[in-house]
């Protein structure tokens, strides 16, 4: 028998305290026969480590007659019948849990098995009670077992308890009358003394399972009934085994914490050692079981969840995890060590107590800094665990006091108190508060170490998920910043886009959309997909993006901006490979000009019928190949149409035909929708959900809104000088018709200077003038001079220069763009749409 501490007595004093410390084998077998789980005591009563059962079959291992599907060979058993009452030996093997699961009903089993020598040879042989006597004059070995199905997710299928009748037998002194009456049953824990406080400790039944597993299967076992040893027909004894340090005589300190037992249990000569060795087992079978339950997500809030949780209730009934301002944010290590002024948040709390207890005292998310003179300040200062066995009411008052507006007296006093620090690198990330009822057995020093070992690997779990938040963040934020602000609006043209990361680890790609203004009331759209991923895809999208809107404001053709966006990933090296399509919209001519550089096919859905179609263009090589030439094509739109553009991942998954991700972009862009948000948001909903995508994806939807030809007036100018008069003339007389009087005067002025200029320096040819009436007023001078405009400085006695500056100061945008050997200047000038 173990010899334990007073809360391994067995509630309401059943008869006989020692039963109740019946050292216990667990297992676990899973739905294949196999065994799963396989505990110390499992090693010592049946003689197999655990390296050597895991992953045997069952029925090779345990004497369980009746709760597998195949019975042990060669054994002599004699199997108890489940019940709730008393079971006699010899009554035959207990019903077949296989069916009974088959049947999705589930009856535990109880039973008794003698093992002879030669068949099973455990870790320990007696003889008259004496261990190293030979296997042929050894007795049989008593094994008591309990099996209880499992019902419901996971691998488990039946779990399985036993302990030692030989032992039992032998150092109580019981002659083979008495000990035939000593059997395994089950009873309602409702039936037995103290039964609520039988039930908070029955995850200590399963000493060395993880909380998850544990927790799992306790209300089954409620339900099924309680594991006890019964003497008599009236004796029922529940089964509490012990875990944790014996006591060695001698020791003061153990003396004045734990009480001394009413009948004191007998321990054979020589076992305390091993006692002792089988508790450290235990606790490292605890860590190495928490190190493996801890840390399954790089989620920084779930990491924190596991990591309390993993402590009760099997290590403490109270923790509370509390970290630095910097930890939780994700942000870079905190710098230096904590003090009085360092911030710690609340993150989260686990406790055995009734629901609610702590809420209003301990709420999660509080924010605060610890005061100075309270044990919490030195673990926090200091990077050292605090161990406080008792909190007494004079530590609790104090305690207490330096916490305003909350009385936590009621909730520590009397109560065991740990506190470990949580670090990484030796720098202090937080701690957690661990406390122990009054009713269960202070923490020790071994406690402390155990503790201290817990936070140790917790914190280098969280500073792993700290450090995973803080690169997402950075990878994030460099993400964004290379994303456009595509404005929803320009002349003629709605846009929508979406953007999502991708689902590699690093979450940064080089797939980018633009939307670029052109003169002429036109826009460039372009969507790209720079090959590969991480910061140097990221790093030469950000270069190819800007070379985009540069050489789009300038102009260029589609089919030329691609050929030297080709030079220029050619000339930044060997390895810049990426796709492109670039598109130019002319909403007065209802035109589209496209080119591809090696990319996915746009989308055009035309407003007239809904139809959908991929539009036929010639491919191309991707950016970056070279020696490839690029075309252009025209295509002609009607308003309302929508153009869909968007990168490979989208459309493309692994294992999968393009083809079916096509076709499916297809039949969702053509779906009616009451906005462009939605209908971007339709085409993700239908793609998106396709399993297996790990690259990013961009999205953008144009809207081809087109300009009625009566919101565009041209007129042809001779190159006189009296020409600036009739462009004011003809400007007013437009803005008038077109109901906006109060843009006269501006709008004359500003017409006047540019038409001046052309006429001065634009050859003494014709000079064109177009305005085009949208959200704003587009106002083109064109001439036969292609060298642009410059901004001149005009000294207070100089007759020109000044044109420009005034364009500047009035207009709203203006630019200058050359085709050939023509040049356009146009400025745009807001419309008033106040009463």
């Amino acid at each position: 028998m173990d010899h334990g501490s007073e809360r391994d007595t067995p509630p309401g004093g059943a008869g006989d305290a020692t039963a109740g410390r019946v050292p216990l084998a667990v297992v676990v077998v899973d739905r294949d026969g196999l065994v799963s789980h396989w505990s110390s005591g499992a090693g010592r009563l049946f003689g197999v480590q655990r390296r050597d059962a895991v992953g045997r079959p069952a029925a090779d291992l345990l004497p369980v007659s009746g709760a597998l599907s195949d019975d042990l060979h060669d054994l002599h058993t004699d199997a108890l019948p489940d019940a709730y009452g008393p079971c006699d030996p010899g009554d035959g093997p207990g019903p077949d849990l296989e069916a009974s699961l088959g049947g999705r009903t589930a009856y535990p089993t109880a039973g008794r098995a003698r093992l002879f020598p030669h068949e099973h040879k455990p870790e320990h042989e007696y003889r008259d009670g004496q261990a190293g006597s030979g296997p042929a004059e050894a007795p049989r070995i008593d094994v008591l077992w309990w099996a209880y199905p499992l019902i419901g997710p996971g691998p488990s299928r039946l779990l399985v308890l036993a302990a030692d009748a030989t032992r039992l037998r032998e150092q109580r002194g019981y002659d083979d009358e008495t000990a035939e009456r000593i059997s395994p049953g089950f009873a309602r824990h409702t039936e037995l003394p103290a039964s609520d406080e039988l039930e908070r400790r029955l995850p200590e039944i399963l000493p060395s399972m993880g909380p998850g597993l544990s927790g799992r299967i306790v209300s089954q076992i409620l339900e099924l009934g309680y594991p006890v040893l019964e003497f008599s027909q009236y004796d029922r004894v529940p089964v509490t085994p012990y875990w944790g340090v014996p006591r060695r005589p001698g020791r003061s300190r153990a003396e004045a914490v734990v009480p001394q037992q009413r009948s004191a249990p007998l321990i054979p000569a020589g076992a305390e050692h091993e006692l002792e060795y089988a508790a450290v087992r235990e606790r490292l079978e605890f860590l190495n079981e928490v190190s493996s339950g801890i840390g399954s997500s790089l989620d920084l809030g779930e990491t924190i969840r596991e990591v309390t949780s993993a402590a009760v209730p099997r290590f403490a009934d109270f923790a509370g995890t509390h970290l630095r301002s910097a930890v939780l944010a994700g942000e870079g290590f905190p710098d230096g060590p904590p003090d009085a002024t360092t911030v710690m948040h609340r993150v989260w709390v686990e406790h055995n107590d009734e629901p609610g207890r702590w809420d209003d005292t301990v709420p999660v998310g509080e924010t605060f800094a610890f005061p100075e003179h309270t044990p919490f300040y030195k673990c926090m200062v200091t990077g050292e665990p605090v161990l406080i066995p008792e909190v007494t009411e004079e530590l609790g008052n104090r305690i207490s006091g330096e916490f305003e507006k909350r009385d936590l007296r009621p909730l520590i006093n009397g109560r065991s108190l740990l506190i470990v620090p949580l670090k990484a690198r030796n720098v202090v990330l937080g701690f957690m508060v661990l406390m122990r009822r009054p009713d269960r057995a202070a923490f020790d020093d071994m406690d402390r170490t155990t503790g201290a070992e817990l936070a140790a690997r917790a914190g280098l779990v969280l500073d792993n998920a700290r450090m995973y938040t803080y690169q997402e963040n950075v990878a994030d934020t460099l993400q964004d910043s290379m994303l456009p602000q595509v404005a929803p609006r320009t002349a003629g043209c709605d846009v929508a886009t979406r953007y999502l990361p991708g689902t590699r680890l690093g979450r940064i790609g080089g797939d980018w959309f633009d939307s670029v203004k052109l003169p002429g009331s036109r826009t460039a759209l372009v969507v790209g997909d720079v090959m590969g991923h991480g910061l140097n895809s990221a790093a030469m999208m950000g270069q190819l993006r800007t070379a985009v809107q540069t050489m789009a404001a300038l102009e260029t053709p589609p089919a030329q901006l691609l050929r030297n966006l080709d030079d220029l990933a050619r000339r930044l090296g060997e390895n810049y490979l990426a796709t492109c399509l670039y598109a130019v919209y002319d909403p007065i001519r209802g035109e589209l000009h496209l080119a591809n550089a090696g990319h996915i096919p746009p989308v055009l859905v035309r407003a007239e019928d809904g139809r959908s179609e991929l539009l036929d263009l010639p491919t191309g090589a991707p950016i970056g190949v070279g020696g490839v030439p690029f075309e252009s094509t025209v295509v002609r739109v009607r308003p309302g149409d929508r153009l869909v553009l968007c990168t490979d991942g989208l459309v493309e998954v692994r294992g999968s035909d393009i083809g079916e991700g096509l076709a499916a972009l297809c039949e969702s862009a053509a779906h009616p929708a009451a906005s462009m948000d939605a209908a971007c948001d339709t085409i993700i909903r239908a793609l998106n959900t396709r399993g297996g995508r790990k690259d990013d994806v961009a999205l953008l939807m144009a809207r081809l809104n087109g300009i009625p030809a009566d919101h565009v007036a041209e007129w042809r100018l001779d190159g006189d000088p009296r020409e600036a008069g009739r462009a004011r003339r003809l400007v007013g007389e437009r803005l008038r018709a077109w109901g906006l009087p109060q843009a006269v005067e501006t709008a004359q002025l500003l017409v006047s200077e540019v038409v001046t200029n052309a006429v001065r320096y634009g050859g003494g040819g014709p000079v064109g003038l177009r305005v085009v009436r949208t959200d704003a007023l587009l106002f083109e001078v064109t001439d036969d001079e292609p060298g642009l405009p410059a901004m001149l400085s005009a000294g207070p006695h100089d007759e020109a220069g000044r044109g420009l500056r005034v364009v500047t100061r009035l207009a709203r945008e203006w630019g200058a763009s050359a085709t050939g050997h023509r040049k356009t200047v146009w400025f745009e000038q807001a419309v008033d749409t106040g009463p």
